[in-house]
């Protein structure tokens, strides 16, 4: 569940900002989740402070509310992501798509 939550709001939080990096994510599980369903994720950003996006998430089984997160993002500059072998290669990988 918290992965789900991470990855929807740190979308989102990117779709705002670029790039960004996640700061902290607070979950709170309310419900248990059953498997082989089909569940909601949703996502708001509620503040922007400086480089530090917030943002409030939720998933959800229908009307249930099965967890909720609080988290704060930060905007990096990209050069963040290519200090790794891992961000130049995606990097690599993305001019390719680019060119053909």
């Amino acid at each position: 569940m918290s992965a789900a939550l991470d990855e929807a709001c740190g979308l989102l939080a990117t779709w705002h900002r670029f790039p960004t990096v996640t700061a902290r994510i607070f979950v709170r599980y309310r419900r248990p989740v059953h498997i082989n369903r089909s569940l909601v994720v949703r996502a708001r950003v509620t503040g922007v402070r400086g480089r530090r996006i917030h943002v409030d998430g939720e998933l959800l089984d229908g009307a249930d509310v099965l967890a909720e997160a609080r988290c704060a993002f930060l905007h990096v500059p990209l050069e963040h992501f290519l200090q790794t072998p891992e961000g130049r290669d995606a990097a690599e990988r993305w001019r390719a798509r680019l060119k053909g």
